[in-house]
């Protein structure tokens, strides 16, 4: 998810670079969304690991 995120991101810069203003912030956009979604998914999956412990 975190590669969409740059994927993302990057085509903003290059969208933003040549003049396309719509292209690039909706690309932003998404970019931001999906980080937070890796985000919460980050800390989510910390969470648990910590709270449940490492099974072996």
């Amino acid at each position: 998810m975190l590669g969409w995120a740059l994927l993302f991101f990057v085509v903003a810069i290059i969208a933003a670079v040549f003049g396309f203003g719509g292209i690039a912030s909706a690309s932003a956009g998404i970019a931001q969304v999906l980080f937070f979604i890796f985000l919460v998914l980050l800390v989510g999956s910390l969470l648990l690991h910590l709270f449940r412990g490492a099974r072996r």
